[in-house]
């Protein structure tokens, strides 16, 4: 929360007009939630391919990892709401994909108990598989067009993270292959 706090403060001392300051509230506050997701979704991985007290306690935290990073990308949406409504309407398709994932972004964080576990049964865990891997789509592409976009100031975001989050991916694959 402090860092996607600081990034909406750093944004507006940054920033020139209330339109650059909203842009940059809304990248830099993605910046801030996209390590807290990494370390939610790796931690199971991580422990897999190599147990050790690091490990284990990125795996017994894992719930409030994931909780930390609702929060800090509730912080995003805020940003993101100020620049779409203020100054960058976005297109429908983009408005609906984004969408769905803060509907499963809340959907798993009301669900991330123990009741709702043993309530949901196998659909608890359906959700949060399917909510972890759409929210990881998301940042991909998100990251992945910016290689390539038009503007050269985004390419390096790009270039640098939608590897790291293909890195993931691979590291998760990996440890579902690992025996024991």
């Amino acid at each position: 929360m402090t860092a996607g706090l600081v990034a909406v403060g750093a944004a507006l001392l940054a920033g020139q007009g209330a339109s650059q300051q909203a842009l940059l509230a809304a990248r830099w506050t993605a910046r801030t939630a996209a390590p807290v997701f990494l370390i939610a979704y790796l931690a199971s991985s991580l422990w897999r391919l190599r147990r050790g007290p690091l490990t284990t306690a990125l795996l017994k935290r894992r719930r409030q990892w994931g909780l930390g990073f609702v929060l800090a990308h509730s912080i995003h949406l805020a940003a993101l709401l100020v620049n779409i409504v203020a100054f960058r309407p976005r297109p429908v398709s983009t408005l609906v994909g984004g969408g769905l994932a803060y509907v499963l972004i809340y959907l798993m964080a009301l669900t991330s108990n123990d009741a709702s576990q043993r309530l949901l049964g196998r659909w608890w865990k359906w959700l949060h598989r399917i909510g972890i891997h759409y929210i990881w789509l998301i940042f991909t592409i998100s990251y992945a067009s910016r290689a390539f976009h038009a503007d050269p100031t985004y390419h390096v975001e790009g270039r640098l993270l939608a590897p790291l989050f293909l890195a993931a991916l691979a590291a998760r694959l990996y440890a579902r292959r690992k025996p024991g």
